[in-house]
């Protein structure tokens, strides 16, 4: 089947200026065309006997969401997750792209791991966009042959999780990465600061005994590296802030673009919901890194997505296995599972509760993400674009539960949530991807 038929839904593309009602045809893997209802041509050789039809009747029908910030764990840890589940679960999500960070085992540090994470033979259901690794082994000393890396399918460079702390190594690593048109992304955090840390420090960890992790240790890494863009005076370079989470942080971003500076962030849905409370006694669904914050720091969050500092929400899906989760808190790795519930958390309270237009949120998960990773072709469904659609009903509520996903792991804080916006259909480059039951 090459051509497919999408009637009757409401077409929300914020990249496209497009809010209305449209009918669209997909083929050979790209949008061929959009009209209004019951207006399309079919025409450039369609047979329409070997063309489906999606009625989409009361649905929304937007670009595949994408979401920059997911741990495939492939290669070397897939008994927590795989290629193949990891993005079955982000078809569920409605995701039709997904950018893998590059702490594997071995590292993502080599154009050769970058090309076998997009073969074929992982079984993706949805594309898989690898991030590599800035320096060898996300040691933070010799940088990666990055043009050797973009030329592979890498989409953007960063030691995730092994943040780059000498100045040195990451003002050369900015240059060099403007010079082959790659976004820098950094996880911030001073981990001289966070030795021992495996929370927020505030009243929750004083109260629990847990060593916290201080908030300036994430800022100042971020006032740091927005300091060194700044001295670097080349416009082309680009600081990304990964899973923004203290007020702190968000401020020097602000203030970075105020002075035009090519700095962006992304906020993490557990970062604008949770804050260090939802810890309670020791939950270990509740401990990543960053961590829970302050309700204040939350609220930030909140703030920066409404008034639009916050470029992109992502998930950090970062799946473990359940008995690795089911130890001591000080113990338990971070991380918790997010693509099959982002959309239905920014719906429920984004758009429901604090009135976010529909549009911006679906901008933040699709066209922002897709700009940030300079993926040609994806985050718009205009004509020529890639096939990569959404299909929901923004009305629908319905209760995640872990015990259904399609992630090889259940660790997450939402199990039992309610959600809004069900996903009917997740289409990638004109094959359906997901259908709901």
């Amino acid at each position: 089947m090459t051509a497919l038929v999408i009637r009757g839904g409401h077409l929300i593309d914020p990249a496209a200026g497009v809010d209305g009602p449209k009918d669209i045809l997909l083929k050979d893997g790209r949008v061929a065309e959009i009209a209004s209802p019951g207006k399309l041509k079919l025409q450039n050789g369609v047979n329409t006997d070997e063309t489906a039809t999606l009625d989409a009747t009361g649905l929304t029908v937007a670009p595949g969401l994408i979401d920059m910030h997911v741990h495939l764990r492939e290669p070397g840890q897939g008994y927590k997750e795989t290629i193949a589940t990891g993005t079955a679960a982000a078809a569920a999500g409605g995701f039709t792209a997904v950018a893998a960070m590059p702490n594997t085992i071995p590292v993502n540090d080599s154009p050769e791991i970058t090309r076998w994470m997009q073969a074929p033979e992982r079984g993706a259901a949805v594309r898989v966009f690898p991030i590599a690794a800035a320096t060898r082994g996300s040691k933070g000393e010799a940088l990666n042959d990055f043009a050797a890396l973009k030329s592979a399918g890498a989409v953007a460079v960063t030691d995730d999780g092994h943040p780059i702390l000498k100045d040195g190594v990451m003002r050369e690593t900015l240059a060099a990465a403007a010079r082959v048109g790659l976004s820098v992304i950094q996880h911030a955090e001073d981990t001289r600061m966070t030795q021992g840390a495996c929370m927020n420090l505030g009243a929750v960890s004083f109260k629990l005994g847990l060593r916290g992790m201080p908030p300036e240790a994430e800022s100042g890494l971020v006032e740091r590296d927005i300091r060194l863009v700044t001295e670097l005076r080349d416009a082309r370079a680009h600081l990304h802030v990964a899973h923004t989470s203290t007020a702190a942080a968000i401020a020097a971003v602000r203030q970075a673009r105020r002075n035009g500076l090519r700095v962006t962030c992304e906020v993490a849905p557990h970062h604008f919901l949770l804050s260090d409370e939802h810890v309670g006694m020791y939950n270990t669904q509740a401990k990543m890194n960053p961590p829970l914050r302050s309700a204040a720091d939350r609220d930030a969050m909140i703030e920066a997505i409404l008034d639009g500092v916050v470029d992109a929400i992502a998930t950090d899906h970062a799946p473990h296995a359940t008995h690795e989760k089911e130890v001591e808190f000080e113990n338990a790795p971070n991380g918790i599972t997010g693509l099959e519930t982002a959309l239905g958390l920014c719906l429920r309270w984004l758009h429901r509760e604090w009135k976010l237009p529909l549009g911006r949120i679906l901008s933040l998960l699709s066209a922002q993400p897709a700009a940030l990773l300079n993926l040609k072709g994806r985050g718009t469904l205009a004509v020529g674009s890639f096939a990569d659609v959404v299909v929901f009903d923004p009305k629908a509520e319905w209760t995640y539960h872990a015990v259904d996903t399609l992630s090889k792991a259940r660790n997450t804080p939402f199990d039992g949530w309610t959600m809004q916006g069900k996903i009917r259909w997740t289409i990638s480059e004109g094959r359906i991807a997901y259908k709901s039951s």
